[in-house]
């Protein structure tokens, strides 16, 4: 057991993850906030005209997307890493591994 333990610890893989998964933890929270601009900014917009701002929505929606594959890279069930490592439109076309 404590070589099993030894090996994985001794691993690159491992600790190159760690490493992006820290970078994406932080870009994540930053992309967070973003979306809560988001969101004030077509609350006001649907106050203002009566309708949702179309260019506010589909910037929105790619900033939730995004989100969901920085959430799939950190909770292991992707090895993609999201963008700037891949594409920017990716997430759309991942193929989740079935379990």
């Amino acid at each position: 057991m404590d070589e099993q333990i030894n090996y994985n610890l001794k691993q690159l893989g491992t600790w190159k993850r760690i490493f992006f998964m820290a970078v994406f933890s932080a870009i994540g929270a930053l992309v967070r906030m973003i979306l809560w601009a988001v969101i004030i900014l077509q609350v006001a917009s649907t106050l203002l005209t009566g309708k949702a701002n179309q260019n506010i929505l589909s910037f929105g929606r790619n900033l939730s997307i995004y989100t969901y594959h920085i959430l799939l890279f950190l909770t292991f069930n992707t090895e993609i890493l999201p963008f700037p490592f891949s594409t920017w439109n990716l997430t759309a076309d991942l193929q989740l591994p079935e379990k």
